[in-house]
């Protein structure tokens, strides 16, 4: 039996309505219906993520004006025919039925989408049931739970969020196994994995996912047809040139031994970036997957590109590297990466942000997908978070606000710093009886025992400095002090993190007045 799932027409991506309702469409019901859509309501954040690529690289082949597709490369030679094409799309304001039944009826060839197609399964290679072999040549497979993202694998894997185990797989709903397939493909694992046995050179050895421990920012606007239409990479990203330009799904499948293709725009470059090779094995009724090959697709050295929806964060050495996600870092800490035209010499903004309509600019939030992991194998937490519609300042069109809310994120990271120092010397003070507690001298810290305020203190601190970031990103606060917001701020955290019980206590009261002073004197002008 061979298909079963065509995620065409299944429904498993689950979505928002713009009347508030949530519903799950396929591919095509996506296509045809995203102007009727406002969000995406997929559960699993770097799943969201990737699918957006996966969509935006469609969208260049679906959009089109008077025949002219988003890819076409002769437009894509003058930014600004370009740039004029995509505002014929967006005032078209839907997506043309005819063009989406043809690329998914006739230009890609049949079973591509679905995902249990014999030959061809969708984002998947077939040849892993040959190759993924043990020693005795029976087949190797991986298992379910290394597919399914928050699953524990091993006899040593930890069991976080429900009790699965290896010896006892629980298969996973068709539907939802697609959304770990794509957030594999794109932040999955490095070092060991299952063994692909056509070479001696790292069988069992793969390399980390394009987007592995990033996080990615998109413009995010009222439909989601307008959103996709805009996440279809300007011309503007530097890519390679040679070659034809293709999706896996459009193309014959690649030979993992060989040289990697050219990342051309805009396919490859949102979808060619694969280190991962997977295999979904499905259940008699093809409903749900059972089971599962996980392991590399190629050892190539990886072509340098930029991805279009990350900030890059400047190196000690000079270089660039994309901003790594962190589960506590709030999304107004980036809004200056993302409103600054890289004026701002150690952030550069991401290419989907440059060159946007000025006039949807003053609708136009951004959309954070993150996946705190470390380079190898452990992962974290994943987020997802969303702006109000600050793009209208950014710096090309609002530049005075730009470099307000820079000032204002700049003032708040300050009085961080500055109140993580002050609870480190509160508590030294507060329990080091041989601390000196007269005013000037100087308090030794040892940053490995910082002590219990230091957590509490910035716990609050956050989300206060969150709530005064938004109240100044006012054009009415343009011109008016800032620092003493954020000030009020770190002294409100500590005093909570300290407590007032402990404030009794005359070594913590005095501890408490230094770091207050501590915190005070941040701002305060030069003598």
């Amino acid at each position: 039996m061979s298909g079963g799932f065509d995620l065409r027409d299944e429904l498993w991506i689950p979505v928002r309505l713009l009347t508030g309702e949530s519903a799950r469409v396929g591919f095509r019901g996506l296509f045809a219906r995203a102007h009727e859509i406002e969000d995406l309501e997929l559960p699993v954040p770097p799943a969201a993520s990737g699918l957006l690529r996966i969509l935006a690289a469609m969208t260049a082949r679906i959009a089109q004006s008077a025949g002219i597709r988003l890819d076409d490369a002769d437009t894509a030679e003058e930014i600004e025919e370009w740039d004029a094409l995509r505002d014929r799309v967006l005032a078209q304001g839907r997506f043309d039925s005819d063009a989406v039944n043809a690329y998914f009826d006739t230009e890609v060839p049949e079973g591509r989408f679905d995902l249990f197609d014999d030959s061809r399964p969708f984002l998947q290679d077939p040849r892993l049931v040959r190759e993924c072999v043990d020693t005795k040549g029976a087949p190797n497979p991986s298992g379910v739970n290394k597919l399914v993202l928050g699953r524990p694998t091993g006899v040593n894997g930890a069991v976080l969020f429900g009790h699965f185990t290896d010896t006892n797989p629980v298969p996973v709903p068709a539907a939802e196994a697609v959304w770990h397939l794509i957030a594999q493909l794109y932040y999955g694992p490095s070092g060991q994995c299952t063994p692909r046995r056509i070479t001696e050179h790292r069988a069992g050895s793969g390399d980390a996912a394009p987007l592995r421990k990033s996080v990615s920012y998109f413009p995010w606007a009222p439909t989601l047809f307008a959103s996709l239409v805009l996440a279809v990479p300007s011309p503007r990203v530097a890519v390679e040139t040679e070659g034809k330009d293709a999706c896996p799904w459009e193309e014959e499948l690649p030979d993992p031994l060989q040289p990697l293709a050219s990342m051309t725009w805009p396919g490859r470059v949102l979808t060619g970036r694969f280190r991962h090779a997977v295999l979904l094995v499905p259940s008699v009724d093809r409903r749900s997957v059972v089971d599962a090959y996980l392991t590399w697709s190629t050892h190539e050295p990886p072509r340098e590109v930029r991805d279009p929806f990350v900030i890059l964060d400047r190196r000690k050495d000079g270089g660039f590297h994309a901003r790594e996600a962190d589960g506590a870092r709030a999304l107004w800490r980036d809004v200056d990466a993302l409103l600054l035209a890289d004026s701002l010499q150690d952030a550069l903004r991401p290419p989907a942000l440059e060159g946007l309509p000025k006039r949807l600019l003053a609708t136009l939030r951004v959309r954070a997908y993150g996946f705190e992991q470390d380079g190898q194998q452990k992962d974290s937490v994943w987020f997802q978070a969303t702006t109000p519609p600050v793009l209208r300042w950014q710096e090309e069109a609002e530049p005075a606000m730009a470099h307000h809310l820079a000032r204002c994120h700049r003032v708040g990271e300050d009085a961080g710093r500055r109140l993580e120092f002050a609870a480190k010397v509160a508590w030294k003070i507060a329990t080091d009886a041989n601390t000196d507690l007269s005013p000037k001298a100087k308090v030794k810290i040892d940053h490995r025992k910082p002590g219990p305020w230091v957590g509490a203190a910035l716990t609050r601190y956050w989300p206060a400095a969150e709530k005064q970031f938004w109240r100044l990103a006012a054009t009415d606060h343009l011109n008016s002090p800032i620092e003493q917001s954020f000030v009020d701020a770190a002294l409100a955290a500590l005093d909570e993190a300290i407590g007032q019980a402990n404030r009794a206590d005359i070594r913590v009261a005095r501890a408490g007045s230094r770091a207050r002073a501590i915190i005070r004197g941040l701002f305060l002008p030069p003598r």
